[in-house]
């Protein structure tokens, strides 16, 4: 059932985008950004059953709706990774945040110090002083 309704609401996006390049002309609009949202994916990965993603091969204008879109927005190399961009002064990431390994270790330590924080507020974890019990009774108990 849920085949046959993804089917068909394929099928009903197809009929109605027609021959046109996008839903409501010559520019994407929202109805295209949410759509491509949804078939690019679809489109794109492996997935284990394929029927739903060859009914959508098969709706070439959909197909070209997400190429014109990948295209459009996406332009280096159909869809993949962008080239990588040089700042003004075309220097590497060590040049570009000197701290970076200092923020990365002051971050990590934040981050425990609040859990801790939280575990000891909340509840969670409880510290408790009693009286040191003498050596004498230590040494028994062990």
């Amino acid at each position: 059932q849920l085949y046959r309704d993804a089917r068909e609401c394929l099928t009903l996006l197809s009929q109605r985008l027609g021959s046109q390049k996008f839903f409501f002309g010559d520019s994407p609009a929202s109805l295209d950004a949410l759509v491509f949202s949804r078939l690019a994916p679809l489109l794109k990965a492996k997935l284990p059953n394929g029927k739903l993603q060859q009914h959508l091969k098969s709706l070439q204008n959909l197909c070209n709706h997400c190429a014109a879109i990948l295209s459009l927005y996406f332009p280096w190399d159909g869809g993949e990774r962008p080239p990588p961009r040089q700042g003004p002064g075309g220097g590497s990431d060590a040049e570009d945040d000197p701290h970076k390994r200092r923020n990365q270790v002051l971050s990590v330590l934040a981050g425990l110090g609040a859990m801790v924080l939280y575990a000891l507020l909340s509840g969670i974890v409880s510290v408790q002083r009693g009286a040191p019990a003498p050596a004498a009774r230590r040494a028994a108990a062990l």
